[in-house]
């Protein structure tokens, strides 16, 4: 198969669809941890067609709604800083933080410009040598080689007025503290595939070899998932919980090889806060000494005018968890829907909350 539309088949899904329920004897939350399946999920109706005894779970698989409040208060700092031009992709220019959004800020008089890729935040840079331009770093492993690519253009070019403030994280540990903190009992996950893409499915084996959990690697076709759930149904019925692959026209063993060597050359592991989780070991990703000058952290003076405040009803963070979902919010399809988000959890595109507004009440 080498289309899209291939992997949308109705005669295949129905054939794994019946192998699922024919096998599928075992009660299961399958948690997937990536947002582009949360919203595939949804998009197709994939959880009302597996069988009921079946559970998918959405993760903390969207950057924009993991990002702590504290660190978007960071960005909103830079942006009120005179002759700052932030920079940043779009789901993030309505975030609530603290005290406002950056739509707001923009608004308001700050130069806040929405960029496609990291090349238009540099094309800005050297248009505008007058102009401080900082990119707003925020993705996991599968956007960060991007930005790591752009600092050491900006380093070879010595291109002084451009610098990222770094809010990367990457996924394996969060997988780690949210299994360890057991508040949702999981027997099999959805390993996400562009970040596996990077990292390589073998970076997803302590999932079965510390915690005995199925997994596998799906892609985002309603034929990649129900495959990788096939996959992990037959892991938990035979009780033999492993790595594979429902995705090997993207994923290899060992991930890329170059992108991983450039994250190495410009990042170093660090803590870092997640939504709804708090800080964890060696989750984020931090920028070397070496490229200090395109570190916007070390460039500038971020100053937070006020303490941190996180929006009053909202329970984002317990949805990144999968300990509620976005209908057991107050606020949901009330006071926070698309066009007035209370928390990032409904602003963002891969966002559950965003999901569950524009599909749930359709298929369900």
């Amino acid at each position: 198969m080498k289309f899209a539309t291939e992997f949308r088949d109705s005669a295949l899904a129905k054939k794994l669809l019946d192998g699922i329920r024919r096998k599928s004897t075992r009660p299961a939350n399958i948690m997937e941890f990536c947002g582009g399946h949360t919203v595939a999920i949804f998009r197709y109706g994939l959880r009302d067609l597996l069988p009921p005894h079946l559970k998918l779970l959405s993760g903390p698989g969207c950057p924009v709604c993991v990002t702590s409040t504290a660190d978007l208060d960071k960005v909103m700092a830079l942006a009120r800083i005179p002759g700052v031009t932030i920079t940043t992709f779009g789901d993030l220019i309505k975030v609530p933080a603290s005290y406002g959004s950056l739509d707001r800020a923009r608004a308001a008089g700050a130069d806040v410009r929405t960029v496609y890729s990291t090349l238009d935040a540099l094309d800005i840079a050297r248009n505008n040598p007058g102009k401080k331009v900082v990119f707003v770093g925020i993705g996991f492993e599968t956007t960060a080689p991007t930005v790591a690519a752009a600092i050491l253009q900006a380093d070879a070019e010595k291109l002084q007025n451009f610098s990222v403030i770094s809010l990367h994280k990457v996924t394996p540990p969060v997988t780690r503290a949210l299994l360890d903190a057991g508040e949702v009992k999981i027997q099999g996950i959805i390993c996400p595939g562009h970040v596996s893409a990077i990292i390589g499915a073998d970076a997803w084996y302590f999932i079965p070899g510390r915690y005995g959990i199925a997994c596998a690697v799906s892609g985002f076709e309603p034929l990649d998932i129900l495959h990788c759930v096939d996959m992990i149904v037959d892991q938990i019925e035979s009780g033999a919980p492993r790595v594979q692959t429902a995705y090997s026209r993207a994923v290899r063993a060992e991930g890329n090889p170059q992108a991983l060597a450039m994250l190495d050359r410009v990042f170093e592991v660090a803590p870092a806060d997640w939504r709804g989780v708090g800080s964890i070991p060696e989750s984020g990703l931090a920028i070397r000494e070496e490229f200090a000058a395109h570190d916007a952290e070390k460039v500038f003076e971020i100053k937070l005018e006020r303490e941190p405040r996180e929006p009053a009803g909202c329970l984002c963070g317990e949805v990144i968890r999968a300990v509620k979902t976005p209908e057991d919010c107050k606020l949901f399809r009330k006071a926070c829907t698309p066009e007035n988000p209370v928390g990032p959890c409904m602003v963002s595109s891969e966002g559950s909350c965003a999901a569950y507004y524009h599909f749930a009440e359709a298929i369900g």
